[in-house]
Protein backbone atom coordinates (compact mmCIF):
# COMPACT_ATOMS: atom_id res chain seq x y z
CA UNK A 1 0.00 0.00 0.00
CA UNK A 2 1.26 3.40 -0.96
CA UNK A 3 1.29 6.41 1.30
CA UNK A 4 1.40 9.52 0.56
CA UNK A 5 3.16 12.04 3.41
CA UNK A 6 2.98 15.64 4.18
CA UNK A 7 5.67 14.70 6.59
CA UNK A 8 8.36 11.61 7.92
CA UNK A 9 10.15 11.09 10.98
CA UNK A 10 11.70 8.15 11.88
CA UNK A 11 9.74 8.83 15.63
CA UNK A 12 6.71 10.56 15.98
CA UNK A 13 5.90 10.79 20.06
CA UNK A 14 2.06 12.03 20.91
CA UNK A 15 2.32 13.95 23.86
CA UNK A 16 5.11 16.89 25.35
CA UNK A 17 4.75 15.64 29.24
CA UNK A 18 8.08 14.02 30.69
CA UNK A 19 7.71 10.96 28.69
CA UNK A 20 7.31 12.44 25.27
CA UNK A 21 10.13 14.58 25.92
CA UNK A 22 12.29 11.92 26.92
CA UNK A 23 11.47 9.61 24.84
CA UNK A 24 11.83 12.45 21.59
CA UNK A 25 15.17 13.31 23.27
CA UNK A 26 16.57 9.72 23.49
CA UNK A 27 15.86 9.22 19.88
CA UNK A 28 17.52 12.12 18.70
CA UNK A 29 20.62 10.78 20.84
CA UNK A 30 20.40 7.63 19.59
CA UNK A 31 20.60 9.20 15.40
CA UNK A 32 16.71 9.30 14.83
CA UNK A 33 14.43 11.99 13.54
CA UNK A 34 11.67 12.81 15.88
CA UNK A 35 8.55 14.81 16.39
CA UNK A 36 6.59 15.36 19.28
CA UNK A 37 3.17 16.91 19.09
CA UNK A 38 1.02 18.56 21.26
CA UNK A 39 -2.38 19.17 20.78
CA UNK A 40 -2.84 21.86 23.09
CA UNK A 41 -1.47 25.33 22.69
CA UNK A 42 1.72 24.74 25.52
CA UNK A 43 4.25 21.81 25.90
CA UNK A 44 5.10 20.41 29.11
CA UNK A 45 1.23 18.74 29.93
CA UNK A 46 0.52 17.84 33.63
CA UNK A 47 4.43 17.11 34.00
CA UNK A 48 4.62 20.98 34.53
CA UNK A 49 2.21 21.30 37.00
CA UNK A 50 3.70 18.82 38.95
CA UNK A 51 6.08 18.63 41.84
CA UNK A 52 8.93 17.04 39.26
CA UNK A 53 10.74 14.70 41.14
CA UNK A 54 11.14 10.96 39.91
CA UNK A 55 10.94 7.94 41.87
CA UNK A 56 13.63 5.68 40.05
CA UNK A 57 15.10 3.05 42.49
CA UNK A 58 19.11 2.47 42.07
CA UNK A 59 19.45 5.23 40.22
CA UNK A 60 22.98 6.87 40.58
CA UNK A 61 21.96 9.76 42.59
CA UNK A 62 20.72 7.96 45.72
CA UNK A 63 24.09 6.05 45.21
CA UNK A 64 25.98 9.42 45.27
CA UNK A 65 23.99 10.48 48.28
CA UNK A 66 25.04 6.78 50.06
CA UNK A 67 21.24 5.47 50.63
CA UNK A 68 22.62 1.75 50.39
CA UNK A 69 19.11 1.07 47.66
CA UNK A 70 19.69 -2.26 45.65
CA UNK A 71 18.32 -4.16 43.01
CA UNK A 72 16.83 -6.44 45.93
CA UNK A 73 15.57 -4.19 47.92
CA UNK A 74 13.80 -2.27 45.21
CA UNK A 75 11.97 -5.60 43.73
CA UNK A 76 10.93 -6.45 47.34
CA UNK A 77 8.93 -3.16 47.43
CA UNK A 78 7.57 -3.27 44.62
CA UNK A 79 6.11 -6.93 45.20
CA UNK A 80 5.19 -5.24 48.82
CA UNK A 81 3.70 -2.61 47.54
CA UNK A 82 1.95 -3.55 43.64
CA UNK A 83 2.14 -7.08 44.03
CA UNK A 84 1.17 -9.27 41.32
CA UNK A 85 -1.41 -6.63 40.08
CA UNK A 86 1.40 -5.97 37.12
CA UNK A 87 3.38 -8.54 35.42
CA UNK A 88 6.45 -9.28 37.21
CA UNK A 89 8.77 -8.67 33.94
CA UNK A 90 7.16 -5.25 33.43
CA UNK A 91 8.23 -4.25 37.06
CA UNK A 92 11.57 -5.83 36.98
CA UNK A 93 12.09 -3.85 33.29
CA UNK A 94 10.94 -0.57 35.72
CA UNK A 95 14.11 -1.11 38.06
CA UNK A 96 16.26 -1.85 35.51
CA UNK A 97 15.72 0.34 32.51
CA UNK A 98 14.74 3.05 35.15
CA UNK A 99 18.52 3.48 36.45
CA UNK A 100 19.22 3.19 33.09
CA UNK A 101 17.46 6.06 31.85
CA UNK A 102 18.91 8.17 34.59
CA UNK A 103 22.28 7.92 33.86
CA UNK A 104 22.22 7.58 29.74
CA UNK A 105 20.93 11.25 30.29
CA UNK A 106 23.38 12.59 32.63
CA UNK A 107 25.95 11.48 30.65
CA UNK A 108 24.33 12.77 27.11
CA UNK A 109 23.18 16.07 28.03
CA UNK A 110 24.00 19.19 29.73
CA UNK A 111 20.98 20.07 30.71
CA UNK A 112 18.87 17.34 32.67
CA UNK A 113 20.59 16.93 35.87
CA UNK A 114 18.74 15.89 39.45
CA UNK A 115 19.15 16.39 43.64
CA UNK A 116 18.38 13.66 45.94
CA UNK A 117 15.52 14.87 48.13
CA UNK A 118 16.51 13.53 51.52
CA UNK A 119 13.38 12.29 54.00
CA UNK A 120 11.07 12.29 51.68
CA UNK A 121 9.87 9.26 52.49
CA UNK A 122 8.20 6.48 50.47
CA UNK A 123 4.76 6.03 50.65
CA UNK A 124 4.76 2.84 52.57
CA UNK A 125 8.25 3.02 54.16
CA UNK A 126 7.53 0.45 56.63
CA UNK A 127 7.05 -2.25 54.10
CA UNK A 128 9.92 -4.52 52.81
CA UNK A 129 12.13 -2.74 51.17
CA UNK A 130 10.77 0.88 51.81
CA UNK A 131 13.02 3.84 52.51
CA UNK A 132 12.02 6.09 55.49
CA UNK A 133 14.42 8.50 53.81
CA UNK A 134 12.70 8.15 50.48
CA UNK A 135 14.25 7.08 47.42
CA UNK A 136 12.98 10.30 44.89
CA UNK A 137 15.15 12.83 43.44
CA UNK A 138 13.81 16.53 41.82
CA UNK A 139 15.34 18.38 39.10
CA UNK A 140 17.82 20.84 39.79
CA UNK A 141 16.58 24.44 39.52
CA UNK A 142 16.38 25.93 35.98
CA UNK A 143 16.22 29.44 34.55
CA UNK A 144 13.80 29.35 31.93
CA UNK A 145 15.84 32.38 29.65
CA UNK A 146 17.50 29.07 28.50
CA UNK A 147 15.00 28.20 26.53
CA UNK A 148 14.62 31.77 24.23
CA UNK A 149 11.47 31.98 22.89
CA UNK A 150 10.39 28.96 23.50
CA UNK A 151 9.66 29.47 27.08
CA UNK A 152 6.34 30.85 26.00
CA UNK A 153 5.47 27.74 24.41
CA UNK A 154 5.27 26.05 27.84
CA UNK A 155 3.10 25.49 30.40
CA UNK A 156 3.63 27.26 33.69
CA UNK A 157 2.25 26.15 36.71
CA UNK A 158 1.39 29.29 38.62
CA UNK A 159 1.83 27.99 41.88
CA UNK A 160 1.15 30.51 44.82
CA UNK A 161 4.24 31.75 45.82
CA UNK A 162 4.67 34.95 44.81
CA UNK A 163 7.65 34.52 42.95
CA UNK A 164 9.20 32.58 45.08
CA UNK A 165 11.20 29.56 43.48
CA UNK A 166 11.64 26.76 45.82
CA UNK A 167 12.32 22.66 45.51
CA UNK A 168 10.38 20.40 47.15
CA UNK A 169 12.73 19.15 49.94
CA UNK A 170 12.76 23.26 50.94
CA UNK A 171 9.08 23.61 51.17
CA UNK A 172 8.41 21.43 53.84
CA UNK A 173 10.80 23.41 56.32
CA UNK A 174 9.75 26.81 54.82
CA UNK A 175 6.17 25.10 56.01
CA UNK A 176 7.76 25.48 59.67
CA UNK A 177 8.80 29.53 59.24
CA UNK A 178 7.01 30.11 62.31
CA UNK A 179 8.59 27.11 64.22
CA UNK A 180 11.65 26.20 63.25
CA UNK A 181 14.76 27.71 63.08
CA UNK A 182 15.45 25.66 59.72
CA UNK A 183 12.75 27.08 58.25
CA UNK A 184 13.44 30.53 59.01
CA UNK A 185 16.74 29.98 57.40
CA UNK A 186 15.25 28.60 54.57
CA UNK A 187 13.00 31.36 53.79
CA UNK A 188 15.43 34.02 54.56
CA UNK A 189 17.75 31.70 51.78
CA UNK A 190 14.87 32.06 49.45
CA UNK A 191 14.13 35.47 49.82
CA UNK A 192 17.92 35.95 48.99
CA UNK A 193 17.33 33.76 45.70
CA UNK A 194 14.50 35.82 44.28
CA UNK A 195 16.49 39.07 45.23
CA UNK A 196 19.13 37.33 42.94
CA UNK A 197 16.77 36.22 40.34
CA UNK A 198 15.10 40.10 40.09
CA UNK A 199 18.37 41.47 39.87
CA UNK A 200 19.93 38.96 36.66
CA UNK A 201 16.88 38.83 34.97
CA UNK A 202 17.01 34.81 35.71
CA UNK A 203 13.38 33.30 35.09
CA UNK A 204 14.14 30.46 37.86
CA UNK A 205 11.39 27.57 37.80
CA UNK A 206 11.68 24.91 39.96
CA UNK A 207 9.48 21.16 40.35
CA UNK A 208 8.09 20.60 36.93
CA UNK A 209 8.50 23.55 35.37
CA UNK A 210 12.09 22.59 35.77
CA UNK A 211 11.70 18.77 35.09
CA UNK A 212 10.24 20.17 31.86
CA UNK A 213 12.80 23.07 31.21
CA UNK A 214 15.61 21.01 31.15
CA UNK A 215 13.98 18.21 29.52
CA UNK A 216 12.99 20.94 26.29
CA UNK A 217 16.02 22.93 26.34
CA UNK A 218 18.20 19.71 25.87
CA UNK A 219 15.96 18.37 23.58
CA UNK A 220 16.60 21.58 21.16
CA UNK A 221 20.28 21.01 21.65
CA UNK A 222 19.89 18.31 19.40
CA UNK A 223 17.13 19.72 17.00
CA UNK A 224 13.95 17.56 18.16
CA UNK A 225 10.98 19.26 16.81
CA UNK A 226 7.82 19.75 19.03
CA UNK A 227 4.51 20.91 17.31
CA UNK A 228 1.92 22.93 19.74
CA UNK A 229 -1.86 22.63 18.62
CA UNK A 230 -1.33 19.33 16.56
CA UNK A 231 -3.64 17.02 17.10
CA UNK A 232 -3.66 13.07 16.97
CA UNK A 233 -6.48 12.25 15.02
CA UNK A 234 -6.04 8.71 14.04
CA UNK A 235 -3.35 5.87 12.90
CA UNK A 236 -2.42 5.47 9.24
CA UNK A 237 -2.19 1.02 9.06
CA UNK A 238 -0.39 -0.90 6.48
CA UNK A 239 -1.02 -4.95 6.99
CA UNK A 240 -1.59 -4.33 10.45
CA UNK A 241 1.94 -2.13 11.38
CA UNK A 242 1.11 1.65 12.87
CA UNK A 243 3.21 3.30 10.03
CA UNK A 244 2.33 7.00 10.82
CA UNK A 245 -0.90 9.28 12.00
CA UNK A 246 -3.00 11.38 10.93
CA UNK A 247 -3.01 14.86 12.52
CA UNK A 248 -4.42 18.16 12.96
CA UNK A 249 -2.59 21.49 12.67
CA UNK A 250 -3.82 24.86 12.62
CA UNK A 251 -7.10 23.44 11.40
CA UNK A 252 -5.10 21.71 8.65
CA UNK A 253 -5.36 17.64 8.27
CA UNK A 254 -1.58 16.12 7.59
CA UNK A 255 -0.48 12.92 7.24
CA UNK A 256 2.54 12.16 9.23
CA UNK A 257 5.26 9.18 8.85
CA UNK A 258 6.43 7.29 11.66
CA UNK A 259 8.88 4.77 10.00
CA UNK A 260 10.26 3.56 13.15
CA UNK A 261 6.55 3.75 14.92
CA UNK A 262 4.68 5.76 16.70
CA UNK A 263 5.40 6.15 20.83
CA UNK A 264 1.60 7.87 22.74
CA UNK A 265 2.71 9.86 25.60
CA UNK A 266 -0.04 11.60 26.45
CA UNK A 267 -2.27 11.91 29.83
CA UNK A 268 -5.44 10.00 30.19
CA UNK A 269 -8.98 11.14 30.03
CA UNK A 270 -9.50 13.06 33.08
CA UNK A 271 -10.85 16.05 31.43
CA UNK A 272 -13.50 13.39 30.06
CA UNK A 273 -16.83 13.25 32.12
CA UNK A 274 -18.45 10.87 29.72
CA UNK A 275 -15.07 8.85 29.63
CA UNK A 276 -15.14 9.13 33.37
CA UNK A 277 -18.35 7.92 34.22
CA UNK A 278 -18.24 5.12 32.19
CA UNK A 279 -14.61 3.69 33.79
CA UNK A 280 -14.32 5.70 37.22
CA UNK A 281 -16.31 5.00 40.79
CA UNK A 282 -18.55 7.64 41.08
CA UNK A 283 -19.36 9.81 42.04
CA UNK A 284 -17.06 11.71 39.68
CA UNK A 285 -16.60 15.11 37.96
CA UNK A 286 -13.72 16.47 35.95
CA UNK A 287 -14.30 19.62 37.80
CA UNK A 288 -11.96 17.95 40.36
CA UNK A 289 -9.09 16.95 38.53
CA UNK A 290 -5.74 19.13 38.77
CA UNK A 291 -4.49 17.33 35.52
CA UNK A 292 -3.14 19.73 32.53
CA UNK A 293 -6.48 20.80 29.99
CA UNK A 294 -6.59 18.72 27.06
CA UNK A 295 -6.56 14.86 28.52
CA UNK A 296 -9.88 13.75 27.07
CA UNK A 297 -8.52 10.08 26.16
CA UNK A 298 -8.26 10.63 22.34
CA UNK A 299 -5.81 7.86 21.86
CA UNK A 300 -8.41 5.35 23.56
CA UNK A 301 -11.24 5.18 21.09
CA UNK A 302 -8.12 4.98 18.26
CA UNK A 303 -6.43 2.06 19.48
CA UNK A 304 -9.07 0.16 20.39
CA UNK A 305 -9.97 0.17 16.90
CA UNK A 306 -7.07 -1.55 16.14
CA UNK A 307 -6.74 -3.72 18.62
CA UNK A 308 -5.26 -2.52 21.74
CA UNK A 309 -6.37 -4.19 25.10
CA UNK A 310 -7.13 -1.60 28.20
CA UNK A 311 -6.10 -2.54 32.11
CA UNK A 312 -6.50 -0.26 35.07
CA UNK A 313 -9.65 2.06 33.76
CA UNK A 314 -11.37 2.04 37.03
CA UNK A 315 -8.13 3.69 38.79
CA UNK A 316 -7.28 7.41 39.14
CA UNK A 317 -3.81 8.54 40.71
CA UNK A 318 -6.05 10.11 43.68
CA UNK A 319 -5.58 13.77 45.18
CA UNK A 320 -7.58 14.88 47.61
CA UNK A 321 -8.67 18.57 46.61
CA UNK A 322 -10.40 21.69 47.81
CA UNK A 323 -11.92 23.75 44.87
CA UNK A 324 -12.61 27.28 45.83
CA UNK A 325 -15.93 28.83 43.44
CA UNK A 326 -14.45 29.59 40.05
CA UNK A 327 -10.79 28.78 40.61
CA UNK A 328 -8.85 25.51 39.70
CA UNK A 329 -8.56 22.53 42.42
CA UNK A 330 -5.93 22.79 45.19
CA UNK A 331 -4.98 19.33 46.04
CA UNK A 332 -4.01 18.88 49.59
CA UNK A 333 -0.65 17.54 49.98
CA UNK A 334 0.72 19.16 53.00
CA UNK A 335 -2.23 20.27 55.30
CA UNK A 336 -3.31 17.01 55.96
CA UNK A 337 -0.28 16.24 58.08
CA UNK A 338 -0.48 19.78 60.01
CA UNK A 339 -0.92 18.60 63.64
CA UNK A 340 -4.00 20.75 64.20
CA UNK A 341 -6.55 19.78 61.81
CA UNK A 342 -8.62 16.73 61.40
CA UNK A 343 -11.26 15.18 58.56
CA UNK A 344 -14.35 14.55 59.44
CA UNK A 345 -17.47 12.72 57.21
CA UNK A 346 -20.91 14.17 56.19
CA UNK A 347 -21.81 12.77 59.98
CA UNK A 348 -18.91 14.88 61.40
CA UNK A 349 -16.98 11.65 62.09
CA UNK A 350 -13.04 11.12 61.29
CA UNK A 351 -12.94 7.82 59.52
CA UNK A 352 -8.90 8.11 58.33
CA UNK A 353 -5.25 9.09 59.46
CA UNK A 354 -5.58 11.89 57.64
CA UNK A 355 -2.17 12.19 56.57
CA UNK A 356 -2.44 8.69 54.54
CA UNK A 357 -0.19 9.02 51.43
CA UNK A 358 -2.79 10.86 49.01
CA UNK A 359 -3.67 8.62 46.35
CA UNK A 360 -4.81 6.29 49.22
CA UNK A 361 -7.04 8.72 50.82
CA UNK A 362 -9.07 8.90 47.79
CA UNK A 363 -9.20 5.04 48.06
CA UNK A 364 -10.73 5.79 51.54
CA UNK A 365 -12.97 8.05 50.71
CA UNK A 366 -14.19 5.72 48.16
CA UNK A 367 -14.51 2.95 50.51
CA UNK A 368 -16.03 4.56 53.17
CA UNK A 369 -18.87 6.31 51.38
CA UNK A 370 -21.93 6.05 52.88
CA UNK A 371 -25.29 7.40 51.65
CA UNK A 372 -25.97 8.47 56.00
CA UNK A 373 -22.01 9.71 56.19
CA UNK A 374 -21.14 10.84 53.01
CA UNK A 375 -17.12 10.71 52.37
CA UNK A 376 -16.76 11.76 48.79
CA UNK A 377 -17.37 15.21 50.04
CA UNK A 378 -15.09 15.37 53.32
CA UNK A 379 -13.74 18.20 55.83
CA UNK A 380 -11.04 19.37 56.59
CA UNK A 381 -11.26 21.00 59.90
CA UNK A 382 -8.10 23.84 61.58
CA UNK A 383 -8.36 26.16 64.30
CA UNK A 384 -7.01 29.79 64.57
CA UNK A 385 -3.59 28.22 65.60
CA UNK A 386 -3.03 25.79 62.42
CA UNK A 387 -4.14 29.90 60.20
CA UNK A 388 -1.44 30.95 62.23
CA UNK A 389 1.31 28.46 62.52
CA UNK A 390 1.46 27.50 58.92
CA UNK A 391 1.17 27.82 54.76
CA UNK A 392 -2.25 26.50 54.19
CA UNK A 393 -4.03 26.67 50.15
CA UNK A 394 -1.55 28.59 49.23
CA UNK A 395 -1.38 31.62 52.27
CA UNK A 396 1.16 32.25 54.78
CA UNK A 397 0.68 32.16 57.98
CA UNK A 398 -1.48 34.65 59.41
CA UNK A 399 -2.76 35.53 56.17
CA UNK A 400 -5.99 35.98 55.94
CA UNK A 401 -8.78 33.67 53.98
CA UNK A 402 -9.64 35.39 51.22
CA UNK A 403 -13.39 37.61 52.27
CA UNK A 404 -14.98 35.83 49.43
CA UNK A 405 -14.69 32.71 50.64
CA UNK A 406 -16.75 33.57 53.53
CA UNK A 407 -19.14 35.32 51.10
CA UNK A 408 -19.74 32.34 49.00
CA UNK A 409 -20.06 30.12 51.67
CA UNK A 410 -16.92 28.20 50.89
CA UNK A 411 -15.43 28.20 53.98
CA UNK A 412 -17.80 27.16 56.92
CA UNK A 413 -16.84 29.02 60.30
CA UNK A 414 -17.22 28.46 64.12
CA UNK A 415 -16.32 29.64 67.89
CA UNK A 416 -17.56 26.17 69.12
CA UNK A 417 -17.66 22.64 67.51
CA UNK A 418 -21.20 22.88 68.25
CA UNK A 419 -21.47 25.85 66.07
CA UNK A 420 -19.08 24.57 63.58
CA UNK A 421 -21.44 21.82 63.11
CA UNK A 422 -24.47 23.63 62.66
CA UNK A 423 -22.51 25.69 59.86
CA UNK A 424 -21.74 22.48 58.21
CA UNK A 425 -25.13 21.07 58.33
CA UNK A 426 -23.48 17.41 60.27
CA UNK A 427 -24.55 16.31 63.76
CA UNK A 428 -23.50 18.85 66.55
CA UNK A 429 -23.66 16.21 69.06
CA UNK A 430 -21.33 13.32 66.79
CA UNK A 431 -18.59 16.71 65.85
CA UNK A 432 -18.62 17.77 69.59
CA UNK A 433 -17.54 14.58 70.63
CA UNK A 434 -14.90 13.45 67.67
CA UNK A 435 -13.32 17.22 68.64
CA UNK A 436 -13.42 15.66 72.23
CA UNK A 437 -11.77 12.58 70.90
CA UNK A 438 -9.54 14.10 68.84
CA UNK A 439 -8.34 16.05 71.66
CA UNK A 440 -7.10 14.02 74.05
CA UNK A 441 -5.65 11.61 71.97
CA UNK A 442 -3.61 14.88 70.68
CA UNK A 443 -2.71 15.93 74.01
CA UNK A 444 -1.33 12.05 74.64
CA UNK A 445 0.34 11.96 71.21
CA UNK A 446 -0.85 9.06 70.24
CA UNK A 447 -3.97 8.50 67.39
CA UNK A 448 -5.78 5.88 69.37
CA UNK A 449 -7.93 5.92 66.39
CA UNK A 450 -6.53 5.91 63.06
CA UNK A 451 -2.71 5.92 64.01
CA UNK A 452 -1.58 9.14 62.54
CA UNK A 453 2.01 10.03 62.71
CA UNK A 454 2.87 6.48 63.08
CA UNK A 455 4.13 5.99 60.15
CA UNK A 456 8.01 8.01 58.46
CA UNK A 457 5.66 9.63 55.58
CA UNK A 458 3.02 11.09 57.52
CA UNK A 459 5.87 12.27 59.72
CA UNK A 460 7.40 14.69 56.52
CA UNK A 461 5.15 17.79 56.71
CA UNK A 462 4.38 17.43 60.17
CA UNK A 463 5.22 19.54 62.85
CA UNK A 464 8.78 18.76 64.07
CA UNK A 465 8.51 20.57 67.23
CA UNK A 466 5.70 18.11 68.77
CA UNK A 467 6.61 14.58 70.10
CA UNK A 468 4.03 13.46 67.45
CA UNK A 469 4.42 15.67 64.55
CA UNK A 470 1.05 15.80 63.55
CA UNK A 471 -0.81 15.73 66.82
CA UNK A 472 -1.92 18.90 68.61
CA UNK A 473 -5.40 19.48 69.90
CA UNK A 474 -7.94 21.62 68.15
CA UNK A 475 -8.84 24.07 70.67
CA UNK A 476 -8.51 27.90 69.72
CA UNK A 477 -11.41 28.73 67.53
CA UNK A 478 -12.81 30.53 65.41
CA UNK A 479 -13.08 26.58 63.77
CA UNK A 480 -13.03 26.80 60.23
CA UNK A 481 -14.16 24.11 57.43
CA UNK A 482 -13.27 23.43 53.88
CA UNK A 483 -15.19 20.59 51.51
CA UNK A 484 -12.71 18.07 50.44
CA UNK A 485 -13.58 16.06 46.98
CA UNK A 486 -12.02 12.95 45.47
CA UNK A 487 -9.68 14.90 43.06
CA UNK A 488 -6.97 13.52 40.74
CA UNK A 489 -3.68 14.48 39.10
CA UNK A 490 -5.09 12.09 36.25
CA UNK A 491 -6.19 8.76 35.36
CA UNK A 492 -3.92 5.72 35.25
CA UNK A 493 -5.70 3.45 33.23
CA UNK A 494 -5.04 2.97 29.43
CA UNK A 495 -3.24 0.68 27.22
CA UNK A 496 -1.71 -2.50 28.29
CA UNK A 497 2.03 -2.29 27.29
CA UNK A 498 5.23 -4.99 27.96
CA UNK A 499 8.89 -4.68 29.22
CA UNK A 500 9.52 -3.03 25.78
CA UNK A 501 6.72 -0.17 26.23
CA UNK A 502 5.18 -1.74 22.87
CA UNK A 503 0.99 -1.75 23.08
CA UNK A 504 -0.32 -4.98 23.71
CA UNK A 505 -3.60 -6.60 21.61
CA UNK A 506 -6.10 -8.91 23.69
CA UNK A 507 -3.68 -11.44 23.00
CA UNK A 508 -0.58 -10.28 24.47
CA UNK A 509 0.84 -9.83 21.06
CA UNK A 510 2.77 -6.54 19.87
CA UNK A 511 0.99 -4.02 17.66
CA UNK A 512 3.86 -3.55 15.37
CA UNK A 513 4.62 -0.23 15.48
CA UNK A 514 2.69 1.08 18.50
CA UNK A 515 4.78 1.74 21.99
CA UNK A 516 3.18 3.86 24.54
CA UNK A 517 3.89 5.35 28.52
CA UNK A 518 2.40 7.59 30.89
CA UNK A 519 -1.09 8.54 31.23
CA UNK A 520 -2.12 6.79 28.39
CA UNK A 521 -1.03 3.82 29.20
CA UNK A 522 -2.40 1.36 31.85
CA UNK A 523 0.54 2.45 35.18
CA UNK A 524 3.53 -0.53 36.02
CA UNK A 525 2.41 0.92 39.49
CA UNK A 526 -0.75 -1.04 39.05
CA UNK A 527 -3.43 0.19 41.61
CA UNK A 528 -0.90 1.84 44.47
CA UNK A 529 1.69 4.53 44.35
CA UNK A 530 4.90 3.80 46.19
CA UNK A 531 6.76 6.74 46.77
CA UNK A 532 6.60 10.92 45.00
CA UNK A 533 7.55 10.61 41.32
CA UNK A 534 6.08 7.11 40.69
CA UNK A 535 4.48 8.78 37.67
CA UNK A 536 6.51 10.46 36.51
CA UNK A 537 9.37 7.96 36.96
CA UNK A 538 7.56 5.66 34.75
CA UNK A 539 6.78 7.92 32.28
CA UNK A 540 10.06 9.03 31.25
CA UNK A 541 11.74 4.96 31.83
CA UNK A 542 9.25 4.05 29.11
CA UNK A 543 9.91 7.39 26.87
CA UNK A 544 13.52 5.84 26.86
CA UNK A 545 12.79 2.27 26.78
CA UNK A 546 10.90 3.08 23.85
CA UNK A 547 13.02 5.19 22.01
CA UNK A 548 16.17 2.40 22.92
CA UNK A 549 13.85 -0.27 21.21
CA UNK A 550 12.85 1.20 18.29
CA UNK A 551 17.18 2.29 17.86
CA UNK A 552 17.78 -1.19 18.29
CA UNK A 553 15.64 -2.76 15.71
CA UNK A 554 15.05 -2.54 11.98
Amino acid sequence: MGNTWDASYDVVVVGSGAGGLTAALTARLKGLSALVIEKTALFGGSSSLSGGAIWVPTNQYLAEAGLGDTWEKAQAYLDATVGDRVPKVRKEAYVKRGAEMVRYLHDNTEHVRFKYIPGYSDYYPEAPGGFPQGRSVEPLIFDLNKLGEERKNMRRANLPTYGIVMNAFEFHKVNMITRTWVGKKTSLKLGMRLIRSVVTGARLSSLGEALIGRLRRSLMDVQGEVWVKTAFQDYVMDDGRVVGLIAVRDGKQMRIEAKKGVILASGGFSHNQKMREQYLPLPTSEKWTSASEGQTGDLIEASLRIGATLDLMDRVWGAPSVIPPGQAPYFLVVERALPNMMVVNGAGERYLNEAVPYHEFVDQMYKSDKPEARTTLSWIIIDKTTKSRYIYLGLFPGQPFPKKWFDNGFIKQGNTPAELAQAMGVPADKLTATFERFNRDARQGKDTAFHRGDSAYDRYYGDPTYSNPNLAPLEDGPYYALPIYPGDIGTKGGIVTDEYARALDSAGVPIPGLFATGNCSAAVMGETYPGPGATLGPSMTFGYVAASYMAGHK
